[in-house]
């Protein structure tokens, strides 16, 4: 925990391991997270489409699985800073029109992780 996930238009290049170094960063910050204990999944899409265009539009899309307990405050913040780190490692030019979106989702009580 955190389990997050970045799903993007395979056009929206990017730094990955710098975005989520400070995607990480945020949400021990806000969050009050472990820093070794952020995981980040990247997935390009091979194909978007917004409304019935499929030209000129890029989405990304960032899904945050915490731990029960944060309050509707944290996650508003968390994903407020999420959209705010997207500009930031986003170049402006290039992809047409970009469609943010964050989002937290509590995990499940019988989320259970192992390492090895």
């Amino acid at each position: 925990m955190p389990q997050i996930t970045v799903d993007h238009s395979a056009e929206l290049t990017f730094d990955h391991p710098a975005f989520a170094r400070a995607l990480h960063t945020a949400v021990v910050e806000i969050a009050a997270a472990k820093p070794e204990a952020c995981k980040t999944q990247f997935r390009a899409a091979g194909h978007t489409a917004f409304g019935y265009e499929e030209e000129g539009h890029a989405v990304v899309h960032v899904t945050l699985g915490l731990l029960a307990g944060r309050t509707t405050e944290v996650k508003a913040e968390l994903t407020a800073a999420v959209l705010e780190l997207l500009k930031e490692h986003l170049p402006a030019e290039g992809w047409g029109t970009v469609h943010a979106s964050a989002e937290v989702r509590e995990l499940d009580p019988s989320y259970t992780k192992a390492q090895w």
